[in-house]
C-alpha cells in the first residue's frame, strides 16, 4: 500500500461550508448530542465510508476497527505528519490526527476514513471539519475525566482525614486537612452529622452538603453504609445549613451529635447514628442526640477511673502509637460490627479482628461474651472521655474485680438499673426474661431459644419489642445494648464476669445473630 503524507492543517473550525452537512455537524455540538460514537456514525453516513477513531495507543474509541498501515498510523499519532492519504486499489483511506491539548506534537487520537470512491473536495472538507469537532469533544471528555479524578482524590483525602479522627490521631488529621482546607480542624471540638438518603442519590447529596457547608465542614461518603453521608462540622452553623438542606429534600434524614472533642469523633459518630434512627420519626426528619443520664455518671468518678486504669494497665507497656491504634480499633469494633469498623478505618476485617484479639489477650478478656464486651466498652470509653488515669501503674488497692463490685453496688446505679429493666415487667410476654436469656447467650437467638424452650423467631420478636420500651437499640449492638447488659449485671440478672481469663471465643464470632463484631 503506497502512502503520501498530507501536511495540511487538521484542526480548523468550520467557519464556512456549503450544504446541509455544515449545520448537521454543528448540531453535534449541542449538549444533548455530544457523543463520539454519534459523531463518527454521522461522518460514516455523510461520506459513505467506514470510519475508525482510535487513541494514540491504538485503542478503539468509536466506529469500527479498520486494517491500517501501522507505520503510517504511528507517524500520524506521533505528530510527524498531521494527515495521510492511502490507496490500495480497492479503497481510499484518509488518516487525520486529532490534536491533543497541551505542548508537544503528539495527537490525542487518529481518525481513519476508508471508502471505495476517491476523496473529492467536499468529502475532504467534511473530514477536516469533523476532526476539529472531534478535537473539541475529546478535550471536553478529558476535562470531565480530570474533574472526576480530582473529585475522587478529594473524596479519598476527606475519608483519610475522617479515618485519622476515628482512631484519635487528631495531629495527623489536622496536618492532612491543612493543605486543602486551612482552619477546618483548628477547633478542639466538633459535631458529627449523618445524613441518609437513597443510595442512587448519595453523590448528589454529598455534593449538596459540600455546597451547603461552604468549606466549613468535612464531608465524607460513608464507607460502611451506602446510603449515608458523614459531616464533621466544628461550627453550629453547619447544623443549621444541613437541616435546611434536609428540609428541601424529601426522603432525606439527618442525625447529629452534641459537641465532642475531636479525639472522640468515633463516639460522636455513634451518637449521630443513634439520632438518625430517631430522625426517621420526626416531622422535620432531623434529630440531635439527646444526652441522657448514663449509668457510669452515677458512680464515684475516682473509683471508676481507678477501675479503668486497673483493667487497661496491661496495655500501658505497649508503645504509645501501637496502644492508641489498638484501643481506637477496639472501641470502634465494640460499638459497630467488625465489617463496618473495617470500612470506616480503611483496613480489612481481619485486621480489625487481629487488633481486637490482641487487646483481648492482653486484658485477659473473652470478647465473645456479651458481659465482657460491655465492661471492656465501659473501660475504653471512660479512658477516652477522661484520659489515661495513673498510666504508670502507681495506684495500689484492691484488684479490678473488687473495684468492679464496688462500682456495681452503688445505690444510685441499682435504682437506675431497676428502673430501666422494670419497664419490661408490664408486658405479659415476659420480655425481661427473654432479654435476660438473649444477653446471657451472648445475643444468639438460637441458644437463647433453646434455653427458654421457644422458637428462635420468638426470641427475636421479643428483643425487638423491648427496644421501644427501653428506648434503646438492642439488635444493632453498641452503647445501647451494653447499657442494658450493665443494668443486668447490677441487678444480678447476669453474673459478673472475670476480666483475666480469656476463653476460646474469638473477638468477633461469626454467629448469625451476633449483634456486634459480625
Amino acid at each position: 500500500m503506497a502512502g503520501r503524507p498530507d501536511r495540511g492543517p487538521a484542526s480548523q473550525w468550520p467557519y464556512g461550508g456549503d450544504g446541509a452537512w455544515t449545520q448537521e455537524l454543528l448540531d453535534q455540538l449541542r449538549p444533548a448530542a455530544r457523543d463520539l460514537g454519534r459523531l463518527v456514525a454521522w461522518l460514516a453516513r455523510t461520506v459513505s465510508a467506514s470510519v475508525c477513531l482510535q487513541d494514540a495507543h491504538g485503542a478503539l474509541l468509536a466506529g469500527e476497527r479498520l486494517p491500517l498501515d501501522a507505520a503510517v498510523v504511528a507517524d500520524v499519532a506521533s505528530g510527524r505528519v498531521s494527515a495521510a492519504a492511502l490507496e490500495d486499489g480497492e479503497r481510499n483511506v484518509r488518516l487525520v490526527g486529532v490534536r491533543h491539548p497541551g505542548p508537544g506534537r503528539a495527537v490525542g487520537a487518529v481518525l481513519a476514513v476508508a471508502r471505495p470512491a476517491p476523496f473529492d473536495r467536499r468529502t475532504a472538507d467534511v473530514l477536516t471539519h469533523t476532526a476539529a469537532v472531534l478535537e473539541l469533544l475529546l478535550r471536553e471528555r478529558e476535562l470531565a475525566d480530570a474533574g472526576r479524578r480530582l473529585r475522587r482524590a478529594t473524596a479519598d483525602l476527606r475519608l483519610a482525614i475522617l479515618q485519622l479522627l476515628m482512631v484519635e490521631d487528631t495531629v495527623s488529621a489536622r496536618r492532612v486537612a491543612a493543605g486543602l482546607w486551612p482552619g477546618l480542624l483548628e477547633d478542639d471540638t466538633a459535631r458529627v452529622y449523618v445524613l441518609e438518603g437513597a443510595r442512587a442519590e448519595r453523590d448528589r447529596l454529598a455534593d449538596a452538603c459540600v455546597d451547603a457547608t461552604d468549606g466549613r465542614a468535612l464531608v465524607v461518603r460513608c464507607p460502611a453504609v451506602d446510603e449515608h453521608v458523614i459531616v464533621v462540622g466544628p461550627s453550629a452553623e453547619v447544623g443549621e445549613r444541613l437541616r435546611s438542606l434536609v428540609a428541601d429534600r424529601p426522603g432525606t434524614f439527618l442525625g447529629g451529635s452534641p459537641r465532642q472533642p475531636l479525639a472522640l469523633t468515633a463516639t460522636a459518630y455513634g451518637q449521630a447514628v443513634t439520632a438518625l434512627a430517631v430522625a426517621r420519626f420526626q416531622p422535620d426528619r432531623s434529630a440531635v442526640y439527646a444526652a441522657r443520664t448514663r449509668p457510669l455518671q452515677l458512680v464515684d468518678p475516682a473509683v471508676l477511673r481507678t477501675w479503668t486504669a486497673t483493667v487497661l494497665r496491661p496495655l500501658d507497656a505497649l508503645p504509645h502509637h501501637v496502644r492508641a491504634e489498638l484501643v481506637a480499633t477496639t472501641r470502634l469494633g465494640l460499638e459497630f460490627t467488625a465489617v463496618n469498623a473495617a470500612k470506616v478505618l480503611g483496613v480489612s476485617r481481619n485486621t480489625v479482628r487481629a487488633r481486637m484479639d490482641r487487646v483481648a489477650a492482653l486484658l485477659g478478656a473473652d470478647l465473645s461474651r456479651m458481659a465482657v464486651r460491655a465492661l471492656a466498652h465501659a473501660a475504653l470509653n471512660t479512658e477516652a472521655a477522661h484520659g489515661p488515669y495513673d498510666p504508670g501503674g502507681r495506684a495500689s488497692g484492691p484488684p479490678a474485680r473488687a473495684r468492679l463490685t464496688e462500682l456495681l453496688g452503688t445505690s444510685a446505679l441499682r435504682t437506675w438499673a431497676e428502673g430501666l429493666l422494670g419497664r419490661l415487667d408490664a408486658d405479659g410476654r415476659d420480655l425481661r426474661g427473654t432479654l435476660r436469656a438473649w444477653t446471657g447467650a451472648d445475643a444468639h437467638a438460637e441458644r437463647a431459644a433453646q434455653a427458654l424452650g421457644v422458637h428462635a423467631q420468638t426470641v427475636r420478636e421479643h428483643v425487638r419489642a423491648a427496644e421501644p420500651v427501653l428506648e434503646r437499640r438492642l439488635t444493632a449492638g453498641g452503647t445501647d445494648l451494653y447499657e442494658v447488659v450493665l443494668a443486668q449485671l447490677v441487678t444480678g440478672e447476669l453474673p459478673v464476669p472475670d476480666l483475666g481469663v480469656p476463653g476460646p471465643g474469638a473477638a468477633n464470632p461469626d454467629q448469625p445473630d451476633a449483634s456486634v463484631h459480625r
